[in-house]
């Protein structure tokens, strides 16, 4: 039995953040959480999505993408592999605590696990691209149960929430993801 688990993004990911300069602009944000997803996609290196976690300068702390079946993890999302790996890059896992704040930018609606990741990651507000009805309608992924009043309960938390940001071009990524058949090459 291995005493170790590795989360691992693809090879190509640095090659796609870097040069990027820091941007406040939610689009902006949100742009790149949904060019993560595709190029996700376009490698056939796991599910269509993407997510991206910004300091409040705007600078890129952590990045992911779906990586459930190859890693054979089911929580290989990508705001999971995002929050894991700007947990370890800031050395806490609690990203806020140093009293910045930061932004979660989600190509799609925050599953119900990645939904629970955002309460105790740190995070202050939250970008989202597809909502979930998009992706259980396009795709043949289940999103799981949130709470009814999910975008309440986040801000009764002090955690922002700005849905339908690039939604068209969040949706584009699932069509992209069923031409492929919706596999991983």
């Amino acid at each position: 039995m291995s005493l170790a688990v590795v989360l691992q993004l693809p090879e190509w990911l640095p090659d796609l953040l870097a040069g990027r300069e820091p941007t406040i602009d939610i689009e902006a944000q949100m742009q790149l959480a949904i060019d993560l997803a595709l190029a996700n996609v376009e490698h056939g290196s796991g599910g269509p999505f993407g997510a991206a976690i910004f300091d409040e300068g705007g600078r890129v702390v952590g990045a992911g993408v779906n990586r459930v079946v190859p890693l054979n993890c089911s929580i290989a999302h990508a705001e999971m592999m995002a929050f894991s790996f700007a947990q370890h890059r800031a050395g806490r896992f609690r990203l806020n605590a140093n009293g910045q704040r930061y932004t979660l930018a989600t190509s799609a609606q925050p599953c119900a696990m990645c939904f629970g990741g955002s309460l105790w990651a740190g995070i202050d507000r939250i970008l989202i691209g597809a909502r979930g009805e998009d992706v259980e309608r396009m795709t043949e992924f289940d999103e799981g149960p949130l709470p009814a009043e999910w975008v309440a309960e986040l801000e009764a938390r002090k955690i922002d929430v700005e849905r339908d940001l690039l939604r068209e071009r969040a949706c584009e990524v699932f069509d992209r993801y069923n031409a492929r058949a919706g596999r991983y090459y």
